[in-house]
């Protein structure tokens, strides 16, 4: 059990007046344009001295045929993270080793996060951990190569308990060092698998509150590996967060939990950049303490996401957000208020049908892509200048790819 410290971080209060930028949108019961503006204060101050964090993880149960979209097939998804994390930081126009792989519409939503890191001027960190192939860039290697991608959860023994320790120490270590705010990034596909059954081990019932990368998200799929998972490790009544990862997780989970307690500890804020799988780092971050600290925790951390996850629809019901539904789910459970904040930015009058698929649902979120976009619009980048600039970036890859003879790295229909 890992405690926070007694003066956590703390955001003075600030006049409401300025609000989000255009476009974006507030969720979850933190929402209220004051609490608001207090969260988003030390990120407006701190202008560019921010820290990028993305982590690249593996995950056998992202080779489950129709499982994710994150690459068409089972073979191309073993690089689609080292992929856009080369994309990420090299940029649209200079050759890479990996193209992005392929996908049934759309373009990687790396190329978001590689327009609006430039406009908000900060360098990427990579970290790689259980990925099939090592990464031909300097990264944060966070544990032996030799490991490789977690065991897919349907065995219920995804990894080692002493593998998930260790990570676990890891993240803690690298978050007690953190002198700045931290956006947290990933790229883990089928992570929102591994996202749902922890969030199911932790007893919450969110399987119609879970998104995916594909146009509509293989619902029945994602829950039939998560019972075969429970029913496996047979954790019994209210195990603990490590012992569900050893189960259920993948390697990016345990050290982003570590990250999360020790970026508080440390008094840093964090914004994390995605969706269910960064809801349910933070779930696991809340389970890990002891309740009196958990406000404390959840008050400096908020989810960065698109709007295009922000308003996706998945309960059979029709209540709009399933992301949003997801957010209050988790808030609710362990008595915490959360926040999460959806970027304006939209691809309706994009010149290229790769980015209007977003619109259509067939690309979602991923890479940090709407934390970052959030962040160049407080940096003062309007969303149409976000467009053009995403607009020229499809148009220098294309350039790119057709020097080189290589494969279309955009959709089929682009």
């Amino acid at each position: 059990m890992v405690l926070l410290p007694s003066t956590p971080f703390d955001v003075q209060p600030a006049s409401p007046s300025r609000g989000l930028p255009s476009g974006c949108k507030a969720f979850g019961n933190r929402a209220s344009p004051a609490e608001v503006e207090s969260w988003l204060k030390p990120w407006r101050d701190s202008g560019r001295d921010i820290s990028l964090l993305l982590v690249l993880a593996g995950t056998r149960t992202a080779e489950v045929e129709g499982i994710s979209a994150a690459g068409s097939t089972s073979a191309s998804r073993r690089y689609t993270a080292v992929a856009d994390a080369e994309l990420l930081l090299k940029g649209v126009n200079r050759p890479r080793l990996w193209p992005l792989p392929p996908l049934p519409a759309g373009i990687s939503p790396a190329l978001i996060s590689y327009v609006a890191a430039r406009w908000i001027g900060v360098d990427p960190l990579v970290a790689a951990v259980g990925l099939t192939l090592p990464p031909p860039f300097p990264h944060l290697r966070l544990e032996a190569a030799r490991l490789g991608p977690s065991a897919c959860l349907s065995t219920g023994e995804a990894m080692d308990y002493s593998r998930v320790q260790a990570l676990w120490q890891r993240g803690l270590c690298i978050g007690r060092g953190l002198r700045r705010p931290l956006v947290l990034a990933e790229c883990v596909p089928g992570g929102t698998t591994t996202a749902q059954a922890v969030l199911t081990g932790l007893g919450l019932q969110v399987a119609d509150l879970i998104s995916g990368s594909a146009l509509r998200p293989p619902m029945a799929l994602k829950q039939e590996l998560v019972d075969r998972g429970l029913h496996q490790a047979a954790l019994g009544i209210d195990p603990p967060p490590e012992r569900l990862l050893a189960a259920f997780g993948d390697p990016f989970q345990p050290m982003a939990v570590g990250l999360l307690i020790g970026a508080r500890e440390a008094g840093q804020p964090v914004l994390l950049g995605g969706g269910s799988q960064m809801v349910a780092v933070l779930a696991l971050a809340l389970a890990a303490i002891e309740p009196a600290h958990r406000q404390d925790l959840a008050d400096g951390i908020a989810l960065g996401t698109t709007a295009w996850l922000a308003e996706e629809v998945n309960r059979s019901d029709g209540r709009p957000s399933a992301l949003a539904s997801l957010v209050d789910c988790v808030g609710e459970y362990f008595g915490v208020r959360l926040l999460g904040l959806a970027t304006g930015l939209r691809f309706h009058s994009s010149k290229h049908q790769a980015l209007q698929d977003y619109e259509l649902g067939h690309v979602k979120e991923g890479v940090g892509a709407g934390a970052l976009a959030l962040l160049a619009q407080l940096q003062g980048a309007s969303c149409q200048q976000l467009v053009e600039d995403c607009d020229q970036a499809v148009n220098q890859l294309l350039e790119v790819s057709c020097s080189e003879d290589s494969c279309c790295p955009v959709g089929s229909n682009s």
